[in-house]
């Protein structure tokens, strides 16, 4: 940042625009003379069709082509920062960008999505059931093997219009992104943590910087939350050992507990047929020890996981 007003790269869509928001409301709090300018930026993401869709994982098929574009625009100076939801950013950033900043963590929950059925288990035999996530298509396959998975592309609304049109059975959808967008109903079912590990990242809101723009970063430091700062970068890290950039189904999970930090791993097949889990707790109070026990874990895991998981 130079002079003027600080500029915020987004997406354009309601859930990111939602959450920009929040980082701007949070700003206005914490500096009531600051001018900000938002720009719209169009990614990769947005770009892609929604028809005739092709299975996005996880990872970085999924995940950085949400950023790529408001990176891009970072890089060149066009904006000041780019407001992410954490899970769609890829494993390692480009060079000269840092994520040091973020709000704090909503409800990380998945939900299974369904007006006629209230739990997975009651789904007919052979159900269609929507997601381009290979998370939650493991998940669900590991429950219900048989179940037809088929990709569903677009924002909240875009799927719940696909559900409500019957072209699926159910979805799944991330609860903080409904609960940001103010939908609520008896068709959204929120699954427990114990039983659908979340994403990396899920429910944090975070601002990405020029590592080098000592001026833009610390205007974010009045309106960083240190424990879910802790939080993703434990789960990042571990997402790196494990290389994030593969096709490979991953949930991470770190969360306050008694004063202590829990972080829970898994692992899976994309079939869901095999799993493997670690999970630890830790007295955590800086980032660099979270890095350093996320990766603990993660390095104490992979091991034990078939190289072709990962292939």
């Amino acid at each position: 940042m130079t002079t003027g007003a600080l500029r915020i790269g987004t997406r354009g869509s309601p859930l990111a625009l939602v959450q920009t928001a929040m980082v701007e409301a949070r700003l206005r709090e914490a500096h009531p003379d600051l001018i900000i300018e938002r720009v719209i930026i169009k990614t990769s993401g947005d770009w892609k069709p929604s028809d005739g869709e092709t299975r996005l994982s996880e990872v970085d098929g999924g995940k950085g082509m949400f950023a790529h574009e408001i990176e891009r625009a970072m890089l060149a100076g066009e904006i000041d920062c780019g407001v992410h939801s954490m899970k769609d950013m890829a494993s390692f950033l480009p060079e000269g960008l840092a994520l040091d900043h973020v709000l704090e963590r909503s409800d990380p929950r998945d939900a299974f999505i369904c007006s006629d059925f209230s739990s997975l288990k009651d789904l007919p035999h052979g159900a269609v059931v929507g997601t381009c996530s290979l998370r939650r298509q493991a998940f669900l396959l590991q429950q219900r093997p048989d179940l037809k998975i088929e990709p569903i592309r677009g924002n909240v609304q875009t799927r719940l219009d696909k559900l409500n049109a019957g072209q699926y059975a159910a979805t799944l959808l991330a609860m903080a992104g409904l609960k940001r967008l103010g939908l609520a109903g008896d068709y959204i079912h929120a699954l427990s943590i114990d039983d659908m590990l979340p994403a990396c990242g899920q429910a944090i809101v975070a601002i990405e910087t020029r590592s080098d723009d000592r001026k833009t970063r610390s205007i974010f430091d009045p309106i960083h939350h240190a424990e879910t700062g802790f939080c993703a970068k434990i789960e990042r890290a571990a997402l790196q050992v494990l290389d994030g950039s593969c096709h490979t189904p991953i949930g991470a999970h770190a969360r306050m507990e008694g004063g202590k930090m829990r972080f829970d791993l898994i692992v899976s097949s994309g079939d869901g047929t095999r799993v493997y889990k670690d999970s630890d707790i830790a007295i955590i109070t800086n980032d660099k020890e979270a890095e350093d026990f996320g990766r603990k874990i993660a390095q104490r895991l992979k091991p034990s996981v078939p190289a072709d998981i990962f292939s």
